[in-house]
């Protein structure tokens, strides 16, 4: 709730984690998907540069979930990095995000880089999520946003995406890492966090730092697919 953003508020989360940390500052501080309000409340930015000005944390971000916060967010000159949904199903941001932080000096995180595992290739019409899982109980936006599970993408349309991605991966390349690679490649990205299960998926994600950038060819071929299957869906969403 907007009310609940209170100076207050945030030097006791902040404390308790600084505690929990065991460090006196913490590096960086993100609001996570705040409600639209938030983005015009001065008090709220006001209240993350007094944290700041008091030592307990060096910066602060906002992760966003529209094109639309983000601008708001880069907007203040305060926030030093976005977190966004960026992936080779959510274009979107390309277009205007990316080159508004660029010329603020803001630093992008992409998260959601396999759309919720869907561009790691392994998924296909039979496969089955536990009950507990977002991907079985959020796919229509039933308990949050429904960008968040498969990037708002129709899970069946997700699969015809990702098949017409399939032949693009260079020979030797797994699908995840060249979802990494495709973000690596775009201007302005800082960052990109996966997830991981396993130290092995961890290693992998992190080598995909070390492939070739893409072709442009390449990426215009991933263009291609999302213009004629992805955007009809997302792009006046996110």
């Amino acid at each position: 709730m907007p009310e609940n953003y209170t100076l207050a508020a945030f030097r006791e989360w902040t404390d308790r984690s600084r505690a929990n940390l065991d460090v006196d500052v913490l590096d960086l501080v993100q609001l996570h998907c705040p409600p639209t309000p938030v983005y015009d409340d001065d008090a709220v930015f006001d209240a993350l540069d007094t944290l700041v000005a008091e030592g307990r944390i060096a910066a602060y971000g906002v992760s966003v979930e529209t094109r639309a916060q983000a601008l708001k967010a880069i907007a203040r000159p305060g926030v030093a990095t976005v977190q966004i949904i960026l992936n080779m199903l959510r274009l979107g941001p390309l277009d205007e995000v990316l080159p508004a932080a660029r010329a603020a000096g803001v630093g992008i995180i992409a998260r959601v880089p396999l759309a919720s595992g869907l561009l790691s290739g392994r998924y296909d019409a039979t496969t089955t999520f536990p009950p507990d899982d977002h991907r079985t109980y959020n796919r229509h936006g039933e308990a949050f946003d429904v960008g968040e599970t498969f990037s708002g993408v129709p899970y069946e349309v997700g699969l015809q995406a990702v098949a017409r991605l399939a032949p693009l991966v260079p020979p030797g390349v797994s699908m995840a890492a060249f979802a990494l690679r495709w973000i690596l490649d775009q201007p302005g990205v800082s960052v990109v966090i996966p997830g991981a299960r396993t130290p092995e998926q961890a290693r992998a994600n992190a080598a995909a730092a070390d492939l070739a950038p893409l072709s442009p060819a390449t990426l215009e071929a991933v263009r291609a697919v999302y213009d004629e299957l992805i955007a009809p869906i997302v792009a006046d969403r996110w």
